[in-house]
């Protein structure tokens, strides 16, 4: 914990037992902010978190560089007692094969995972354990069989069970009437024939102290062991309940780590971290409101800093100097010119990393690497205001625009959800939702908007899709062109969709060209490579099928890079940036 209190900033990652469950739907290039959080809000309500890196990272002003301390948890929600949470989640098989040929110790991960508790979790367990601690006191009470001296209900005794009873009473006699020092095991029972020894022995034996324990098969059985009077009694149990309560606020296990860099208010860095973030508060915070701006409010509380570094990469001025944002290349990229990489080395018995020594995708390294990252674009907008600061700390005020703002992965018109406001509103009068045939493909939608020129299609199911053309200018034409004929596809613009995709169809609603109906179109399409689009959308496999996804930040940058040519660039002046008619970034004139 003192690494957090310690540090300047610290840099996470995770690894999970799947990314995308397909019940709350793909990811789409089209999405809202609201729409890409309820996907990821599904998907981590399935899946684990199963591995956290962490690395902190402390500046060394005058040397101009920063010491590093990597750390690599495995995290798994071992029930310790029969009150505490029993997980259920899925795994998805691409993401399990993805983490295997990667190296990941799944045996590490099953047998000594570190265990964790939500806040809610940990109260109710703490109220639990207090209960049973007030039941245990009142039946050692001398007036516990007295219905007006104590509220604890006493089990009558089964016929069936007296037998047994009798013979543990026998067994406890003799082994008090011995010599033997050591505590007499009672088997293995169930649960309620516990709770009968329990209420015969502390009546029929004062000066035995009982405790039931666990086996190595987690198999439960009872101890009983000689106490000289009844404080010597009360003091072993006593010390009995001081320990439970400590096995419990052991079993908060790595929540704790998440509760103490809220409390240190420090800088956490992330690459393409909206996956990381969802996780982390639903894990080990409390479950995920449904609506988009509680998520924002929940992740100010528990997260109030945040950066994300693929965000950081996508935003110029790095951005002209950046081709691929995945943590890999982005690490590469940034040892060459015109970066230089920021001096990191790690502290005495940290040196796993060393020289590049860890391995991709183990959460630690790439903790590690995005925290290195971070630090090598914060000297290159330093060195971008100032040729002479060659070392830029993380208070700095360059590092304010990026501030509680995650990457949108493959949405090129919003790229950012915005923590701490409203979100960008990109203009999607482009874009058109198309229902179709199942029997169609890819060719006949190219097919019905080649008039319109080149498009980029999103597919959704096997039926719909989204299409955006390209000559944003046409979008009009199309639309009034298309209405024209009748048939078996049906086009609406986006805007018309998105408000009523949650309603049922009503020719009341006020909305202009609401339907297109039109013919199938059995056009011929010729492309040049001057106007052929410069990336192609495959199709997803639908409806059981999920597409394998090994690691979201790994899919290419193509789709978004394409979309975003042409786009106007925010000045430093103030003017309003094409997307979302707002500007990014408070940008440096220098910029």
């Amino acid at each position: 914990m003192s690494a957090i209190e310690n540090c300047d900033y610290l840099a996470i990652d995770g690894e999970f037992t799947g990314l995308d469950s397909g019940d709350g739907g793909h990811a789409a290039q089209f999405d809202t902010p609201a729409e890409r959080y309820n996907k990821l809000r599904y998907g981590a309500t399935d899946f684990l978190l199963i591995q956290f890196g962490m690395c902190t990272f402390t500046a060394v002003e005058r040397e101009h560089k920063y010491i590093a301390r990597p750390y690599n948890f495995y995290i798994f929600p071992r029930p310790f007692n029969k009150f505490a949470p029993d997980r259920r989640f899925l795994c998805q098989s691409s993401s399990i094969d993805f983490l295997i040929a990667q190296g990941f110790d799944f045996n590490k991960l099953f047998k000594e995972g570190i265990s964790y508790l939500t806040p809610e979790q940990e109260t109710k367990l703490k109220a639990e354990l207090d209960r049973k601690h007030d039941e245990i006191k009142k039946l050692s009470s001398p007036d516990s069989n007295n219905c007006n001296g104590s509220s604890v209900q006493i089990v009558p005794v089964p016929e069936d069970q007296k037998s047994f009873l009798n013979n543990i009473c026998e067994r406890i006699t003799n082994y008090l009437e011995g010599e033997d020092a050591q505590p007499l095991i009672i088997p293995p029972c169930n649960a309620f024939q516990r709770k009968l020894i329990y209420q015969t022995v502390i009546e029929k034996f004062p000066h035995v102290h009982l405790e039931t324990k666990t086996g190595e098969k987690r198999e439960r059985y009872m101890s009983v062991s000689k106490t000289k009077n009844a404080d010597d009694r009360l003091k072993k149990e006593q010390e009995k309940q001081a320990l439970e309560k400590m096995e419990l606020d052991l079993e908060v296990g790595f929540s704790k780590v998440i509760r103490a860099i809220t409390k240190s208010g420090k800088l956490v860095v992330g690459h393409n971290m909206f996956l990381d973030v969802v996780h982390i508060i639903n894990q080990f915070h409390s479950s995920l409101p449904e609506e988009l701006e509680g998520f924002k409010l929940l992740v100010k509380t528990v997260l109030p800093r945040l950066v994300d570094t693929k965000l950081m990469a996508s935003t110029p001025p790095i951005q002209e100097h950046i081709k691929y944002s995945s943590l890999d290349e982005l690490r590469q990229t940034l040892r060459g010119s015109p970066f230089t990489p920021a001096e990191v080395v790690t502290a005495d018995g940290f040196n796993l990393y060393d020289d590049g020594g860890g391995s991709s995708h183990e959460a630690g390294y790439d903790a590690f690497v995005t925290g290195t990252c971070f630090a090598t674009m914060l000297n290159f907008l330093g060195r971008a205001r100032n040729s002479s600061n060659h070392f830029t700390l993380p208070c700095s005020s360059l590092v304010e625009p990026f501030i509680n703002k995650l990457f949108l992965m493959r949405i090129a018109d919003i790229p950012y959800l915005n923590l701490n406001g409203p979100d960008l509103e990109g203009s999607r009068d482009h874009v058109f939702h198309v229902t179709f045939p199942k029997e169609w493909k890819q060719s006949d939608l190219h097919s019905l908007f080649q008039p319109y020129g080149n498009v980029q299609i999103s597919w959704l199911t096997d039926t719909t899709c989204y299409v955006a053309l390209f000559k944003k200018e046409v979008a009009k034409i199309a639309l009034k062109s298309l209405s024209q004929t009748s048939g078996p596809c049906h086009v609406v613009s986006y805007a018309f969709h998105h408000c009523n995709k949650n309603l049922r169809w009503s020719a009341a609603t006020p909305m202009p060209s609401p339907t297109v109906s039109i013919v199938k179109r059995k056009l011929v399409t010729t492309t040049t490579d001057s106007d052929a689009p410069p990336h192609k959308v495959k199709r997803h496999s639908f409806p059981t099928e999920c597409p394998p996804i090994p690691e979201e930040d790994e899919i290419t940058d193509h789709v978004s890079s394409s979309l975003n040519e042409g786009s106007k660039s925010t000045s430093g002046d103030g003017k309003k940036t094409e997307v979302g008619k707002d500007k990014m970034f408070e940008e440096s004139e220098v910029w």
